[in-house]
């Protein structure tokens, strides 16, 4: 699994003319499921992102997480951050997971964010969406649960 976490001030997701989730200050989190990936890189994934210090405390340097500043995660599945473009021009999406699969970690991802306290709302799976958030720094992260390192609890 990959994630690809934005800070912001404000995002949101809006499906057929209509706000379908919003979030404040926090990260936007695109999130892409790649075949043979199980909760396991879910639960990590969802550690990872709770626990990302890249907000800035009083010194100006980044060193608080979410749990620090009270931060929301507006999730936002995309199965595009596993393209393959290795090929020629038009990226291959064959290393993503089945919608079915890569639904069902796209949520457990989510709800083992919620499970560690941290407010989560969900962009509309399988959608056409329309995202837009205010990227604050701007400050982009990619996680790939593939490198995964030792985890340390919080």
């Amino acid at each position: 699994m990959k994630a690809l976490i934005q800070r912001v001030s404000v995002a949101s997701v809006e499906v057929h003319g209509a706000v379908a989730c919003e979030t404040g200050r926090g990260f936007l989190v695109l999130v892409g499921v790649a075949r043979g990936d199980t909760d396991s890189d879910a639960d990590y994934l969802a550690h990872k992102v709770a626990n990302l210090r890249v907000f800035e405390d009083d010194a100006g340097k980044m060193n608080l997480s979410l749990y620090d500043v009270k931060g929301e995660v507006l999730a936002v599945s995309q199965f595009t951050l596993l393209a393959d473009t290795t090929r020629g021009h038009r990226p291959s999406f064959t290393g993503a997971a089945p919608p079915q699969e890569g639904e069902r970690l796209y949520l457990a991802f989510a709800e083992a964010l919620e499970a560690k306290g941290i407010t989560v709302s969900r962009g509309v799976f399988g959608a056409h969406m329309h995202v837009s958030l205010i990227n604050d720094g701007p400050v982009t992260v990619l996680i790939d649960s593939r490198e995964k390192g030792p985890v340390r609890s919080q």
